[in-house]
């Protein structure tokens, strides 16, 4: 079968996470994308982040750059910019993530390019966007979550907020612009014209928190901090449920939602206590809520006598939706994960073999083989010989230059 974005050319110039991670989605769907690393011997900065040996790219990296393909480029070099300029010719986008006017003061920004390719998608992910009072003002992870209100409504209100585990701000403003992007290609199919597609990381997170500012359409208020619906253990609702043997992350998150009343008979079914359905101090959803803390001892006695994975069977299998809190070391071996190869396996020529996470779309036409993160400058003769139209003599003469490596 043919993939979903065969014949896709993009143009990668992005570091880190946020870029990285759309590029790499477009590579898992099929699209040829060229990573075009700083031509210093370092590249992108995230080949050496949270580095568990000096000598090999950093997992952080592996993760993010599976199914590409690499080049360095020196663009401060008048050779370097005009062998960018011939990749551009033939791509369909072009993916960049770096500071604020970065792109425009190397003579490289989107109105620069589209005189080279009227058809090129230019897609550009920043902090805060290209305008506005806070455009030039640099964004990480913890700035996205903090200005988009995320941060604030994480955690217990007699605390300070707390970061999301889930990296919302890189990835997910990522995902956001892969979305643009697949919008720009279908209508480029009608208009036969390329566009600049922009994602700010504050505003795709914001996108992300919508439905916490329900209360303050309401009401004007501030939403309050949360890191489940009532609290750590609401019987009326679930919530969070120690299980056996009580480590640090041996919980279940059980959902009892107040709109869906049969769930709560279900629940106790799974438990062996259908005589508690009846029973007047929780037979309603009202009663259930002025005797939650009684409730919620009498789920936790139960759950902490099992193990998460038989709770989260025992309640899913009735019904009820449970879920099992999975550290980072569990979730690589998960056997539903495995199954749908989710979580598979990568041979590397200098990490040997390990486990790697996939794609997470499916498409009933268009398989994904996940394949590894390149090396540093792994492709530069390939690239540079088949679309740069360079002989061989020509790529050597490049590097002696210190043009490319």
């Amino acid at each position: 079968m043919g993939k979903a974005l065969e014949g896709i050319r993009v143009i990668d110039m992005t570091h880190d996470q946020a870029g990285p991670s759309c590029t790499q989605m477009l590579a898992w769907l099929g699209a040829e994308v060229i990573k075009v690393e700083m031509a210093d011997g370092i590249g992108d900065r995230a080949r050496w982040l949270r580095r568990d040996d000096p000598n090999l790219d950093s997992y952080f990296f592996l993760l993010l750059n599976n199914n590409k393909k690499s080049t360095t480029l020196n663009l401060r070099d008048s050779k370097g910019k005009e062998l960018f300029k011939t990749l551009i010719k033939d791509a369909d986008i072009m993916a960049e993530n770096r500071g604020p006017g970065a792109m425009d003061r190397l003579g490289l920004g989107y109105e620069d390019l589209k005189k080279i390719n009227p058809r090129l998608i230019y897609a550009t992910v920043k902090g805060f966007g290209s305008y506005g009072p806070y455009s030039d003002y640099k964004c990480f992870e913890p700035v996205a979550q903090a200005t988009s209100g995320a941060l604030s409504c994480t955690g217990f209100d007699d605390r300070p907020p707390a970061m999301l585990g889930a990296n919302v701000g890189d990835s997910g403003t990522g995902m956001h612009a892969v979305i643009g992007i697949l919008a720009a290609l279908v209508q480029r199919n009608v208009t036969d014209e390329g566009q600049l597609v922009e994602v700010a990381m504050q505003e795709a997170v914001l996108n992300l928190t919508r439905v916490r500012f329900t209360g303050t359409l309401t009401d004007g208020s501030a939403e309050p901090r949360q890191t489940s619906h009532e609290g750590r253990r609401p019987g009326s609702v679930g919530g969070l449920f120690v299980c056996a043997p009580e480590g640090p992350n041996d919980y279940v998150y059980l959902m009892l939602p107040p709109d869906n009343p049969g769930m709560f008979p279900l629940a106790m079914g799974a438990m062996g206590r259908s005589d508690l359905i009846e029973d007047k101090r929780f037979s309603t959803h009202e009663s259930r809520t002025a005797n939650a803390d009684e409730l919620g001892k009498i789920i936790e006695k139960w759950t902490a006598q099992r193990d998460k994975r038989t709770v989260m069977s025992a309640f899913a299998a009735a019904g009820v939706p449970c879920g099992a809190v999975y550290d980072t070391s569990e979730v690589m071996t998960d056997a539903h994960l495995r199954e749908r190869e989710t979580i598979t396996e990568i041979s590397h020529p200098t990490r040997d073999t390990y486990p790697m996470i996939g794609c997470p779309v499916r498409l009933s036409d268009s398989t994904v083989k996940v394949t590894r993160a390149p090396l540093y400058s792994e492709h530069s003769d390939e690239i540079f010989s088949t679309l740069g139209g360079l002989s061989q003599a020509d790529i050597l003469e490049l590097k002696k230059a210190k043009v490319i490596i």
